[in-house]
């Protein structure tokens, strides 16, 4: 792909403005032929995803291209239905007329991916904003290369000229994608870039969705089941090595169980990985060296408990529980996005609940538990992009739930309907009639002030 970017704009905007996009057919055999390209080159895209980030092929299909297949079936099937104008009562001053709300294509799309799922998060946006009838430019991680490389190579060639099309580059070539004028712009990745982002694109007065992270809590209630907490939570924690946005950054566990549920995590890890986790084939690994040498500060300070094995030459990083941070210590302030899951012992829900609140309000929030008090009191006094009880980061892969932050872990949120709505403007619509057009309106103005007090009622 050319990175001529004023010409890649162009291009799509022509597009859009031609009103090809508009129709439902158009949309939606663009989708489907986007669905071709995940499941034709599905090893193509396995390859890059291994070679990337060490993925399993399983982890490939269940969190990147079976999810993004279940998101554009979803949107496929209900595409009728979000593209239907919705008619609105009107007020008796403005009669006789109709009134509707139509969504209309926002323009160009402007998608700036992350790399730790850079398939996923590259097509995901993508599907909503072609759904919505724009065309799409997405700027790929170039800390996943391979991956960034195939989409360049696979996508735009598939779908109608101008549609999809993949510009790669590093920091520089996405804050001069900004800057040429989007109509729209996604990001996904850390608060620090976010704000940067947002900046950036201010400066155009370009609206912007950021999905950034945070330290998502997990609170596991005194009536929980503990094996199901303990095993649900070793997954969700340990997939893609950690490197995900909405895994639980730490967990706090009632000092009475404290001993037990650390060691089921280590049970679970084992039963997961083997006794060597850097041999299973099941196990990713960290996208480069700087991250990798950032999870070895963190673990710095924090006391072992179970793992911690690490290989920089294979970026290995193995799973890792550990135990409370000192006061102060790095992984109190920022997101781990690794391997390593520190437990933090309570005494009372009341505690556990002034700990969570102490940190930005995060991604995800999830709760274990079998009574209904600590979920309600959760729901209550915390708040979060999203509240899972009983399990953790499967609410992502549901596309008829919104996905996005709260504060400082982002705003605006996308998938099915959702990222419809967000990409779409709500045009309002009135059509006035022609066979009456009461005089109440027009100078002179003399005795019609009652009258028009009437009709504003």
């Amino acid at each position: 792909m050319t990175n001529d970017l004023p010409a890649v704009l162009e291009r799509a905007r022509r597009l859009v403005e031609s009103g090809e996009t508009a129709s439902r057919s158009f949309r939606s055999e663009a989708l489907a032929a986007l669905a071709a390209v995940l499941r034709d080159h599905r090893e193509i895209w396995e390859g890059a995803l291994r070679e990337d980030l060490g993925a399993p092929a399983f982890e490939t299909w269940a969190t990147q291209t079976g999810l993004l297949l279940g998101e554009i079936r979803h949107a496929r099937r209900h595409l009728w239905r979000w593209m239907r104008p919705r008619r609105v009562g009107t007020p008796l001053a403005v009669m006789p007329a109709r009134s509707r709300i139509e969504p209309a294509p926002v323009g160009v799309v402007l998608v700036i991916a992350p790399w730790n799922y850079p398939l996923q998060l590259s097509l995901g946006p993508a599907v909503a904003a072609i759904a919505a009838g724009n065309a799409v430019v997405i700027k790929p991680s170039e800390h996943a290369p391979r991956t960034a490389a195939r989409l360049a190579e696979r996508v735009p060639s598939a779908l109608p000229p101008g549609l999809v099309q993949v510009v790669e580059g590093g920091p520089d070539t996405a804050h001069a994608l900004i800057g040429q004028g989007f109509d729209h712009v996604l990001f996904t990745g850390s608060q620090r870039v976010g704000a940067l982002v947002a900046e950036a694109a201010g400066r155009r007065l370009t609206p912007v969705t950021l999905e950034l992270g945070g330290k998502c809590p997990a609170l596991v209630d005194r009536s929980a089941d503990l094996r199901l907490a303990a095993r649900r939570l070793a997954w969700a924690k340990f997939l893609n090595a950690g490197q995900t946005c909405v895994a639980p950054d730490f967990v706090l566990v009632p000092e009475d169980r404290y001993d037990e549920f650390s060691d089921r995590l280590g049970e679970n890890l084992e039963r997961f990985y083997g006794g060597a986790p850097a041999e299973s084939p099941d196990y990713g690994r960290i996208v480069n060296e700087t991250h990798f040498r950032r999870l070895e500060r963190f673990l710095s300070g924090l006391p072992l408990r179970w793992g911690g094995e690490r290989d920089p030459e294979r970026l290995y990083f193995g799973p890792t529980v550990t135990g409370p941070w000192p006061g102060g210590h790095p992984a109190q302030r920022e997101e781990i996005f690794g391997p390593i899951l520190p437990l933090l012992p309570y005494r009372n829900l009341d505690e556990a609940l002034t700990e969570i609140g102490a940190h930005p309000d995060p991604l995800a929030l999830y709760v274990f538990a079998r009574r209904r008090e600590p979920m309600r009191r959760a729901a209550a006094v915390l708040r979060s992009g999203a509240l899972v009880t009983n399990d953790a980061v499967v609410h992502c892969a549901n596309p008829a739930l919104p996905f996005g932050g709260v504060g400082r872990s982002g705003h605006g949120s996308y998938h099915g309907v959702h990222g419809f709505d967000l990409l779409s403007q709500k045009r309002a619509v009135l059509n006035a009639a022609t066979w009456l057009d009461p005089p109440v309106r027009y100078p002179p103005y003399r005795g019609k002030l009652g009258l028009l007090r009437l009709l504003l009622r």
